[in-house]
């Protein structure tokens, strides 16, 4: 097992690692940029090094700086957390040549997920269902319009290096396609520094359901169950929860074992999920994988008792997976309480949190790494704690969360609270009846002056 692991994170995350890493007898060390000197993951760390001012290309994902901090501090493993690092192959590969064991996937399973068209492939090849759609990328506009009609509208654009909704437009008809390339082609360029570029069949009114895996460096790979992330806001998830409501137990075992097949055909190490999206009809399609731990892993520790975090650290030292495929017992939801003003289309709300109490009781967990005092700073993502609720019943775990938002109180900065209150009020969320779109036409209710 290894003797100190350096967490390549900040914030929540970063604190949960440390706690996992605590438990387990492993040193830690926290690595921090200026802004995050005062964050609770720095103070709980039995090490912490400054790596570079709030910039994230100047600390979170400085390389040079990070192997160097590892080697100073003599850390034998690296846990990149979600985000900043966890799916760069480049960042797995330097590990390697420093002899610093990286908890994750290969590099080469890396890339084989990273991109989207080869993943596509990948998929096609183990025999997972895919959305219909163009057979790589696009090489023209001409060519983007011959598929598009092909495949049937309406279709998604997509960028091959994408995420977080970037690089993604939906055409209706021929008409607007021109426009949503063009677009398209700029955001992806923009943001991933690749303007490629490729063509799906848009499912109208899906679920996102995700299946969580584990594989093992001996071959074995079980899935630990779905988690539904259908309420979204500009593909950013808000909620997720496990089960899904609109899972079946047929269902279950057919996506299983489609994500136990997707994990198997790359040899998968360490802990993943397989994100699908699924139609009126329950037929699902393969979306994309995440080669890393997510946020919403909390969901899945609740329901099945189980800590992903632990799971991922054992991966990584050798040891084998308990090869259990498992169905949850329970039902738990998580709320991302952002920095963001939900009335002002949630537009991010940086500042000092003059005031913090987070909810309490039986069932109600809470990952954050705020507290009163706190400047949440305005040069990362907006998230500053998840609460958790976990229940015998779906409709027992919406009341509990109701009750624990009515709890959580932070001062100072606009959150997203009241946006969680008045979904778990809604009747269409409570009855199950949402997908993907379910926000576009949810209409919160302004606060009385």
């Amino acid at each position: 097992m290894f003797k100190k692991i350096l967490i390549a994170n900040r914030g929540e995350i970063a604190l949960r690692i440390i706690r996992t890493c605590r438990e387990m007898g492993i040193k830690t060390v926290a690595i921090y940029s200026t802004a995050d000197r005062e964050s609770l993951h720095v103070r709980f760390a039995d090490e912490a090094v400054c790596i570079g001012p709030p910039s994230s290309a100047l600390s979170y994902l400085n390389i040079p700086q990070i192997m160097a901090t590892a080697e100073i501090t003599n850390a034998d493993a690296i846990h990149p957390g979600y985000g900043f690092l966890a799916e760069n192959a480049d960042f797995a590969e330097v590990c390697t040549e420093y002899g610093i064991k990286f908890i994750g996937p290969s590099p080469d399973q890396i890339r084989k997920m990273g991109d989207k068209i080869t993943a596509k492939d990948t998929m096609i090849k183990a025999g997972v269902p895919v959305v219909p759609g163009s057979d790589g990328l696009i090489k023209d506009l001409k060519q983007g319009i011959k598929t598009a009609k092909e495949t049937g509208f309406p279709v998604i654009l997509k960028a091959t290096a994408g995420g977080g909704g970037k690089g993604m437009r939906v055409v209706w008809d021929e008409d607007g396609f021109q426009e949503a390339w063009e677009k398209a082609r700029q955001e992806a360029k923009a943001s991933f520094a690749n303007d490629g570029i490729y063509v799906e069949k848009f499912i109208e009114e899906p679920r996102h359901i995700e299946i969580q895996i584990a594989g093992d460096q001996q071959g074995n790979v079980c899935h630990l169950s779905e988690r539904d992330c259908s309420i979204q806001r500009r593909h950013q998830k808000l909620v997720e929860e496990s089960p899904s409501p609109f899972m079946t137990p047929a269902l279950r075992k057919k996506m299983g074992a489609a994500a136990i097949k997707a994990g198997k055909a790359i040899n998968y190490e360490g802990v993943g999920t397989v994100e699908f999206l699924v139609d009126k009809h329950r037929n699902f399609y393969f979306m994309e994988m995440n080669t890393r731990i997510q946020v919403e892993h909390t969901v899945t520790e609740e329901v099945i008792d189980h800590d992903l975090i632990k799971e991922q650290i054992k991966i990584a030292a050798g040891e084998p997976i308990s090869g259990k495929n498992y169905i949850p017992q329970m039902h738990a939801i998580e709320c991302r309480i952002n920095a963001e003003d939900p009335f002002n289309d949630f537009r991010p709300s940086p500042g000092v949190i003059t005031s913090f109490h987070s909810s309490k009781g039986h069932g109600v967990r809470v990952d954050t790494h705020v507290y009163a005092g706190y400047s949440v700073p305005p040069y990362y993502d907006s998230m500053i704690a998840k609460l958790i609720c976990r229940a015998q019943t779906r409709e027992e775990c919406i009341t509990k969360m109701a009750r624990a938002l009515d709890e959580f109180i932070v001062e100072g900065i606009k959150t997203t609270v009241p946006f969680h209150q008045q979904l778990m009020r809604d009747e269409s969320f409570r009855n199950g009846d949402f997908h993907t779109g379910f926000l576009q036409t949810f209409e919160m209710e302004k606060p009385e002056k």
